[in-house]
């Protein structure tokens, strides 16, 4: 009898972990996807500017106000991730996540912040109070949105004080006065890398860097020999890339990077084939190798009206005074979303610190091994261990 119910457990747990797997990667192929597609929206007709984007900072905001949407709102806001947060496994897996990333002591340093700023007088719904407390440690702020440069105020604090004083400035001041009650929404990401195998800052040196309309430009290019992941891909198109994963501390991060391998190659013929299917056959087709890893020291930083964006992907209702179905969060007020902003940054140097480093001109042994340099437009993202995109950009111009 003992051994029966032994056994009929461990069958419930292996049923159980078939079922939890293919749902956790489902929600991670969707994570891609909305990826892919916020940053393909982004990057249409700009050939030659640096972009990074977080697409957890966006996804995040998103998930905020599913909680508080209804119908056609909700609808636009569903398609758009793939999934919904009133499914309770996707709650519980999505929190989990964000648990992990938002708690973090260990390096590298990642600061998340997702805030819902309305009215202070507005009565809300219990359950949206409850839920978005939940949400990313309480993410709803009262303001006087009737005062908007006390309101500006206020949310630059916030974000500076949720970012470490990282970013600042963030809401424009004077923002746009309230006709109506509304909804401010704001995202912040800020990542501090640090590498597992550190670039000697003695080895950093000023080399040529071809931006993509041809120029040549001198940039402090970064260098070690180490054993890294590595990749060479060829797409049904003919297409080819070189691909390199460098990890950063405790292996929760690392960053992928790929250049077309003809150097005439515009980096839009990488973007172009970026997928959730593409990016895991890659990464599963990349083999440990030894390799000279020459990589400019880089900082990239880009804010968004989020609006424009989220608008090319179908999401509009909630921009609408008269569209906008917030019922979830006040049956009292008729809400619409009145500000959307997004704003990543990443600074990329030897150590991973902020400080400046020393520059030297050192003649280089080359070695045997190897070697991968991005040395022209290269297209990079920041992945954690959960298969979230925390980055995802490009450097057309490290001097930028």
């Amino acid at each position: 009898m003992c051994s029966l119910s032994v056994l009929n457990l461990l069958l419930y747990l292996l049923f159980t972990v078939k079922r939890v797997c293919p749902f956790q990667d489902t929600i991670r192929h969707l994570n891609t996807e909305f990826a892919r597609n916020l940053y393909q929206k982004l990057t249409v007709d700009e050939e030659y500017r640096n972009i990074i984007i977080s697409p957890t900072g966006v996804s995040i905001a998103l998930e905020l106000l599913q909680l508080g949407a209804k119908g056609n709102t909700f609808m636009q806001l569903e398609n758009a991730l793939g999934y919904t947060v009133h499914d309770s496994r996707v709650r519980h897996f999505l929190q989990s996540m964000y648990g992990d990333l938002a708690n973090s002591t260990l390096t590298p340093t990642i600061h998340l912040a997702c805030g819902l700023f309305v009215e202070a007088n507005m009565q809300l719904s219990s359950h949206f109070s409850e839920d978005t407390a939940a949400w990313l440690n309480g993410s709803l702020q009262r303001v006087n949105l009737s005062n908007p440069n006390e309101t500006a105020v206020l949310i630059n604090k916030w974000v500076t004080t949720k970012s470490q004083g990282e970013i600042k400035d963030f809401m424009p001041q004077p923002m746009a006065r309230a006709s109506l009650t509304q909804i401010a929404v704001i995202s912040t990401v800020y990542f501090k890398s640090t590498w597992e195998n550190q670039f000697s800052t003695s080895k950093t040196q000023h080399l040529s860097f071809t931006r993509a309309d041809g120029s040549v430009v001198k940039v402090p290019m970064m260098y070690q020999t180490s054993t890294v992941n590595y990749g060479q891909v060829k797409t049904k198109s003919n297409q080819r890339f070189k691909a390199i994963e460098l990890n950063y501390l405790e292996h929760a991060v690392s960053m992928l990077i790929v250049i077309p391998s003809e150097r005439e190659k515009l980096i839009s013929s990488v973007e172009s084939h970026i997928t959730a299917l593409t990016l895991s056959a890659w990464t599963n087709s990349m083999r440990r190798m030894k390799m000279e890893v020459f990589l400019p020291k880089f900082k990239v930083q880009s804010k968004f009206n989020l609006k424009t964006l989220l608008t090319t992907l179908g999401i509009t209702d909630l921009f609408n005074p008269s569209k906008a179905d917030f019922s979830g969060i006040s049956e009292q007020e008729k809400l619409f979303v009145s500000e959307a902003i997004h704003e990543a940054k990443i600074e990329v140097t030897e150590d991973g610190t902020e400080a400046a480093a020393a520059t030297a001109v050192v003649l280089l042994k080359r070695s045997r091994a190897l070697a991968f340099k991005a040395d022209r437009p290269f297209f990079f993202l920041l992945r954690h261990t959960t298969g979230r995109i925390l980055f995802m950009g490009r450097v057309m111009d490290p001097l930028e």
